[in-house]
């Protein structure tokens, strides 16, 4: 459309100014000079597309604030439901187990009941903190020594497997990669399979390390 603007532009004002006698290089200015504005028009057509990219990128940012990281990462490893029965009949509540660690050499273990499942988890959490262990790791983020432990019916064993990289499961996994050991080879010796009994007996057999501390009651 605005090519044709542009020779109407230009059919109208060659004839007039040849019947006034004007030279042609007059003309040549009078014709830029109407054709100036239309160029300008062309040139500021917008884009669909430019303006689609130009609203995407001008959106407003978010006035949420930003979550704090939190100083412990922790892993849910049994969810159970529980019953009581009283004499008007049956409370069902939950019990859960969880395990934190900051992958630095602090873990710990802790069980939280409650009828709703975001308290018991609340509760597990605090009791987990309460019973945390400092493990000391060497620079590969492996153990020094071999190690083992008991835990009521559970036999756990862990060894140092150093470019082996982590060859464990269930529980001792969680424990072991919360605790940020990487290499690290482990037995299981049990026919029960009680997450929680499992992860006890790895801190156990964990707190056996030399140069291990038991921090108990360090975070409220």
């Amino acid at each position: 459309m605005i090519d044709k603007e542009e020779k109407i532009i230009e059919e109208e004002l060659i004839p007039q100014s040849a019947n006034e006698g004007v030279e042609a290089s007059e003309v040549a200015e009078i014709v830029a000079e109407n054709a100036a504005p239309v160029q300008a028009a062309k040139a500021f057509v917008p884009n669909d597309r430019d303006s689609r990219d130009r609203r995407k990128n001008e959106r407003r940012p978010s006035r949420r604030p930003e979550r704090a990281r939190q100083e412990f990462d922790n892993k849910v490893v049994s969810v159970r439901r529980v019953t009581r029965v009283v004499s008007g009949g049956r409370r069902f509540s939950f019990s859960i187990a969880m395990v934190i660690g900051d992958k630095k050499g602090r873990v710990g273990v802790g069980i939280g009941k409650a009828s709703d499942t975001p308290v018991a988890i609340d509760k597990a959490m605090r009791a987990a903190k309460k019973n945390l262990v400092k493990i000391s790791l060497t620079p590969k983020n492996s153990i020094a020594h071999p190690v083992a432990a008991k835990y009521s019916s559970i036999r756990v064993s862990l060894m140092p497997a150093p470019g082996k990289g982590m060859i464990a499961g269930s529980a001792v996994r969680v424990v072991l990669e919360l605790a940020g050991i990487t290499e690290v080879s482990s037995k299981l010796l049990s026919r029960s399979k009680n997450k929680l009994n499992i992860a006890r007996a790895t801190i156990k057999a964990l707190q056996t390390l030399k140069n291990s501390k038991i921090k108990k009651n360090a975070i409220s």
